[in-house]
């Protein structure tokens, strides 16, 4: 017999990486869609995994805009 909470369980625990239009991570229920403005990259994994790609993508915490800024001035 299927066990649909078990599967219900396992869809909430998946989570999605998503960016801004300024560079900014985040990490968003998969079973959810992401607020606007924001967009989901890669495919759904663990919360832990998502933070980890996060850590390993996201090295320069400045918005995008600042960064143009002062990469300008």
């Amino acid at each position: 017999m299927p066990n649909h909470q078990a599967d219900e369980d396992v869809a909430a625990s998946l989570h999605h990486v998503v960016v801004n239009h300024e560079e900014q991570y985040s990490v968003w229920p998969a079973d959810r869609q992401p607020p606007a403005g924001w967009t989901t990259v890669g495919p759904a994994r663990s919360k832990d995994d998502c933070l980890d790609h996060i850590a390993e993508v996201w090295t320069d915490m400045r918005p995008l805009s600042l960064r143009q800024r002062m990469d300008n001035a």
